[in-house]
């Protein structure tokens, strides 16, 4: 979550209810569970680790005080670092989505390529998990542990082919059409 609120600070500065609309839009139904709280407890956590800045923002007279937060370089940085990695298993396909959101919307990468070094890593754990089950000796329980990662692997790589399919799609107005700005 702090990722990907980073990198939605990355477009623009913003206030924590922005913030909470954006992440909810991006994530549709799954966004409606969000805690209102949570991304204020983030957004603290976050000015503390010295990865945003908060000041007091003119606004409407009913709320002079309004907080917006902006990224500072070592926010910048770290939002450079989590669209980079490439990682599995992480079974929050939300956060990879969230990933590929920001990145567009933000114009900070590529989402295809996102996607793309997604794939290579996951091709490379399935060629892996393969090879393990080849070794195995005939009746070794752990092959149903393997074979359970190889049938996660390719539902994984199942659903990337969707999001490339999706974001090529979209093209230059993918980040409008997602967020609906």
């Amino acid at each position: 979550m702090q990722d990907a609120v980073l990198a939605m600070l990355a477009k623009e500065p913003s206030h924590g209810y922005g913030l909470r609309a954006r992440l909810r839009q991006s994530l549709g139904p799954l966004g409606e569970s969000m805690n209102p709280g949570q991304i204020y407890v983030t957004l603290s956590r976050l000015e503390k680790a010295g990865l945003v800045v908060c000041e007091r923002a003119d606004g409407l007279p009913e709320r002079p005080d309004r907080k917006v937060y902006a990224l500072t370089p070592a926010g910048q940085q770290r939002v450079s670092v989590w669209l980079a990695e490439v990682g599995w298993p992480k079974p929050d396909v939300a956060e990879f989505h969230l990933k590929l959101v920001a990145a567009a919307s933000a114009r900070l990468a590529d989402p295809i390529e996102l996607v793309a070094a997604q794939r290579r890593e996951l091709l490379r754990r399935l060629r892996e998990a393969q090879q393990a089950i080849m070794a195995e000796p005939t009746g070794s329980r752990a092959v149903l542990l393997l074979e359970g990662v190889v049938l996660r692997l390719q539902a994984d790589l199942r659903w990337l082919e969707a999001c490339e399919q999706v974001w090529s799609a979209a093209g230059a107005g993918a980040d409008d059409r997602v967020e609906g700005e």
